[in-house]
């Protein structure tokens, strides 16, 4: 809900033709809260992803159950992914230099309400690593746990094969539609964030990007929320 609220409703009434209703404080804010808000949902369902495989599958509740079992490991992971993405996102907070300004147009490089200096190559690129790792990180996460889920749920399956096959019900059995619930999940979960990712870092690129490159890339980012 953060990450729509916080880039929809000033994307919308900038599409609206609105101009310079956000001061200073007000782009700072809205941007900063954007990207700590998609940090935290990227973190938390893979979090999810990963509490999920590993009560699932047999080799990690060896030697996990007894933490994992425990709500306070949960909110502890939580806890950390929001101050992580705090601390990481001070720099959007400091990027951001206020309401669009008409007369240096050199300042419009990738915002339709808000403006921003060029960056130094050198700090650019640190920032650019650092999300690019995290990204990385959380969907290489999402798709090794799904994986692991889909394999598993396979094997049962194949174990429990008679059971089903006994049974006078013509549904699918509940180890397919796990199966495909996780492959749907991981599929968006991917695509969006990957799309969403490769649209941010050409539009920084682009010295002057157009508009609906824009609204595109906003609507991409905002599909797994969705």
């Amino acid at each position: 809900n953060l990450v729509l609220f916080s880039k929809g409703v000033p994307q919308t009434m900038a599409v609206f033709g609105l101009k310079s209703f956000l001061d200073e404080a007000g782009c700072k804010l809205v941007y900063y809260l954007h990207r700590v808000a998609r940090g935290v949902s990227l973190s938390t369902t893979c979090l999810l992803s990963g509490f999920q495989a590993i009560k699932l599958c047999p080799n990690f509740s060896r030697w996990m159950d007894l933490q994992i079992r425990s709500p306070k490991c949960i909110v502890f992971c939580c806890f950390l992914c929001w101050i992580l993405h705090l601390v990481v996102n001070i720099y959007i907070a400091m990027y951001i230099t206020g309401p669009l300004n008409s007369k240096n147009l050199s300042m419009e490089k990738m915002y339709r309400y808000c403006s921003s200096p060029t960056p130094e190559i050198l700090l650019f690129s640190v920032i650019a690593v650092i999300y690019f790792f995290t990204d990385v990180m959380c969907l290489a996460l999402m798709v090794w746990t799904s994986s692991s889920m889909v394999l598993v749920l396979h094997r049962h399956k194949q174990r429990v094969q008679h059971i089903h096959s006994s049974s006078l019900s013509p549904r699918t059995s509940p180890e397919t539609r796990g199966t495909h619930t996780i492959l749907i999940l991981v599929s968006m979960f991917v695509s969006f964030h990957a799309l969403a990712s490769i649209l941010s870092f050409w539009i920084t690129q682009m010295q002057n990007s157009s508009h609906w490159l824009r609204n595109i890339s906003f609507l991409v980012s905002s599909g797994f929320p969705t």
